[in-house]
């Protein structure tokens, strides 16, 4: 199973879009789990190596690269999200989860 961490300010917000995109990729079948963290315990679970890719909220863009630094370190992939595909509807969520799949393969 593929593991995908949403890193955001506070997680709050990117718990719902990951649930949705997790829920998504359950129905079509696809083991990839979505969690969402805040940027600290995003940063330290990028060091630890958890996750597959990191992605990171369009309002924590202002991180990213670091994330970036810290992901080429850990050999782990970061991605910055879209404003379009971080919102709870289906449009949003099937360009999240399409996001995820590119930067995947």
């Amino acid at each position: 199973m593929k593991r995908i961490l949403i890193v955001c300010a506070g997680g709050m917000s990117s718990s719902m879009v990951a649930k949705k995109a997790e829920e998504k990729f359950q129905a079509d079948h696809l083991e990839i789990s979505v969690t969402a963290r805040g940027v600290g315990e995003g940063k330290k679970l990028l060091q630890a190596q958890e996750y597959d890719m990191y992605l990171v909220s369009p309002q924590t863009k202002n991180y990213l690269k670091e994330f970036e630094a810290a992901g080429k370190e850990a050999n782990r992939k970061v991605v910055a999200i879209p404003p379009q595909a971080y919102v709870p509807i289906p449009m949003g969520t099937d360009k999240l989860c399409k996001l995820i799949l590119s930067e995947m393969e």
